[in-house]
């Protein structure tokens, strides 16, 4: 998000480096150092709230640091972590005196003990497992210590990889038996042999990549480790990565259509990206997460557990047309292999849209909003949220609505001015959001047109994953009394703003070439109400469950976030709409807990927390295949959740109707939106309290401007 302020105090820190040149050297002819320094100075001079840098901080970058090297400690052993000891309580006098005798300590030590691995995983996948053994692996490796010799160090290798193994062997033996595979039927011998070769060759691929990877790449792996303790936002992009940020930004993605994020045991499914391939293909989900990567080419995929994300992202994406095959493990905890075509992902599917809700010959609208979108090169001339927003209601006004229900629902924010704008089509003038920056000085961003574009009942849905300007227009209004907010007990909780500041700025003169770019965290959201979203969200006027509820999300579950606070309230006077807001809750709320779906998508959440709060294993094949058919029976059990009709109908608008006989494509997406609308319990009870909120509006002669 970007606004004045943000830039002002952008412009600021360029000042005040280009004016440190007499004091503050940046002339270190290591790259290293240079970057270190530089990066150091710049979080120091910039971020919105700076770290000390002292033991504590060297404590907590140690450890952070060893795990995003060897999350599943398999590399060093328990002597080389007391070696690395020594700089336990150093890192911090050496960030200070740019040294990096730390990460030159353990780098050294990672490369001997990747060589030692790939020794280990050969020797290890040279006899075949045994899956009659009754026999566990917990994979819960938070709470496991390294181990002392290089034999405990195999025995750990042998249970991974036996575990890793697994899923292929059954894959193989039950389509043997159904008669599935092309090749002949192979014994369970012949399936565990073929199933270790090809995990043998999964990390041959894998450790292609490592032996390919330059000393500069795990070098910017510490220098991010060092930011990101500052807040889960501030990030360092190496000069290539920066290009692809700049890549991301213009608009355009050719892969798959999903963002991603490295877990341990694989790279997990964070946000999918809305007209993408795998939004199109409607088999992957938020939480799934990618365990090996194929090139649908008959070679052996490639495992990605342990991979840097960049690497794996490297294999998922590809050239327009081409397929790749992704081993997910599901939300629900089964294995599937999911073949996705790659494409150009266009933004259109991130713009506005709406539709018509028909109800009881009554006429009700809906717009989704998946981003706060906007060029910020040219603001008025391009398309922005807020204008697209304000276009809709004009339609939905002419096409006779009473209501209307603004859903934004995975919607991770975007652009500050377009929030600001929105927000006021909805009431006639006042403060929308504050924003403080480090220096504690507060600015009011106020809806001064005294126009009120749409002053009809209104419902706002969120849920989970509705972060940043999402959360900003949500809380607006819910302090207004402006809307009845629908959704999860919380949204995600950024209530930060970043921006990218490009290092080469700061440095009059360099010899190092393109040094890339740092974003940072500058600046904080706060409600009108004087409460910061960050941490705690929004909290829904009526809360429901879903399938994310007990499950980690949300900014409250990311590493080193900023804390929650509050400043002094904006003057604003709550919405004088005559509307019983407290009653309207109170009936939905009464809907919604007597609400079988509802019930049903709750005790679905349950289920999904259990299948990942399991981390002991059994490595047994009979035990393996009862667990999967129990799984598949219960995933199965909540597929009924898909049949679910809300008895309501959604039609497309008059002039996008027009528009079907020259696009088709726009058709179909219209159409699977609809169906999708239809089975959502969500909208069905938004539309009741739209009901509810205009019976109050009647009463109160209120309903006379909807129509106008």
């Amino acid at each position: 998000m970007k606004n004045k302020l943000a830039y002002a105090l952008l412009m600021m820190l360029f000042a005040v480096a280009s004016c440190s040149f007499t004091n503050k050297s940046f002339e270190n002819d290591d790259k290293d150092k240079l970057l270190l320094d530089l990066i150091t100075y710049v979080l120091e001079k910039g971020h919105y709230h700076p770290k000390d840098i002292n033991d504590d901080f060297s404590v907590n970058l140690f450890e952070d640091f060893i795990d995003g090297l060897d999350p599943t400690k398999r590399y060093f052993l328990e002597g080389d972590i007391k070696e690395f000891e020594q700089y336990k309580y150093q890192i911090d006098d050496q960030i200070k005196n740019t040294d990096i005798s730390f990460f030159n300590l353990v780098y050294s030590r990672l490369i001997i003990r990747m060589k030692d691995a790939q020794e280990i995983y050969k020797d290890v996948l040279s006899e075949p497992f045994d899956y009659n053994d009754e026999e566990i692996i917990d994979i819960d490796y938070d709470n496991q210590s390294f181990v002392s010799s290089k034999k405990e160090l195999k025995e750990r290798w042998r249970k991974q990889l036996k575990y890793a193994t697994l899923g292929n062997y059954d894959s193989k033996i039950t389509k043997s038996e159904e008669g599935e595979d092309d090749k002949k039927s192979l014994s369970p011998k012949e399936a565990e042999e073929e199933a270790r070769k090809d995990t043998g060759k999964t990390l041959d691929e894998f450790f292609s990549f490592v032996d390919d990877l330059d000393r500069k790449d795990w070098f910017v792996q510490y220098i991010n480790t060092i930011v990101e303790e500052f807040d889960p936002h501030t990030f360092y992009f190496a000069p290539e990565e920066k290009e692809k940020f700049d890549t991301r930004m213009s608009g355009k993605f050719e892969g798959i259509g999903a963002r991603l994020q490295k877990r341990t045991e694989g790279i997990k499914i964070v946000e999918i990206i809305s007209g993408g391939p795998v939004w199109r293909d409607q088999q992957i989900e938020v939480g799934d997460e990618i365990l090996k990567v194929g090139q649908h080419d008959g070679e052996p995929p490639v495992s990605i557990v342990g991979m840097r994300l960049d690497d794996a992202i490297k294999l998922i994406k590809g050239a327009k047309g081409t397929i790749v095959d992704l081993t997910m493990r599901k939300v629900d905890g089964s294995i599937q292999v999911i073949s996705i075509t790659r494409d150009v992902v266009e933004l259109e599917e991130t713009f506005a849209k709406s539709a018509n809700v028909i109800k009881d010959n009554q006429k009700f609208g809906i717009i989704n909003l998946p981003q706060f979108y906007v060029s910020f090169d040219d603001y008025e001339g391009e398309r922005n949220a807020a204008s697209d927003v304000a276009k809709e209601v004009e339609r939905l006004k002419e096409e006779g609505v009473e209501g209307l229900i603004l859903d934004l629902r995975d919607n991770g924010g975007g652009s500050l001015k377009t929030v600001v704008e929105m927000a006021g089509l909805f009431i006639k003038e006042g403060p929308i959001v504050q924003v403080r920056s480090s220096n504690n000085e507060k600015e009011v961003h106020d809806d001064t047109d005294d126009r009120i574009q749409w002053d009809g009942p209104l419902v706002i849905l969120v849920n989970e994953l509705s972060a940043s300007a999402s959360e900003i227009m949500a809380a607006a209004m819910q302090d207004y009394k402006r809307a009845v907010v629908i959704g999860s007990k919380q949204t995600f909780g950024k209530g930060t703003v970043q921006n990218v500041i490009p290092l080469d700025r700061i440095v009059r003169s360099n010899d190092q070439g393109d040094l890339g770019a740092i974003k940072l965290t500058t600046q904080k959201f706060y409600r009108i109400n004087g409460g910061s979203t960050q941490l705690e969200g929004v909290k829904s006027d009526v809360v429901v469950p879903d399938k994310y509820s007990y499950i980690d999300l949300g900014e409250r579950d990311q590493h080193n976030p900023l804390a929650w606070d509050k400043i002094s309230p904006a003057d604003y006077k709550v919405w004088d709409g005559a509307i019983d807001y407290e009653t309207t809750i109170a009936n939905s709320t009464k809907r919604m807990a007597s609400n079988p779906q509802i019930k049903l998508i709750e005790e679905n959440a349950k289920w999904l927390k259990e299948q990942q709060n399991e981390t002991k294993v059994s490595l047994n094949y009979n035990d393996y295949k009862d667990d999967e058919e129990k799984s598949l029976a219960k995933s199965k059990y909540f597929k009924k959740l898909n049949d679910y009709d809300s008895k309501l109908t959604f039609e497309s608008l008059k002039y996008e109707e027009s528009l079907f006989t020259q696009d088709s494509i726009l058709r179909e997406k219209r159409n699977r939106w609809h169906q999708s609308l239809a089975k959502d319990v969500y909208v069905e009870e938004a539309i009741n309290v739209l009901e509810d909120l205009k019976g109050n509006s009647i009463k109160s002669g209120k309903l006379a401007s909807i129509k106008n």
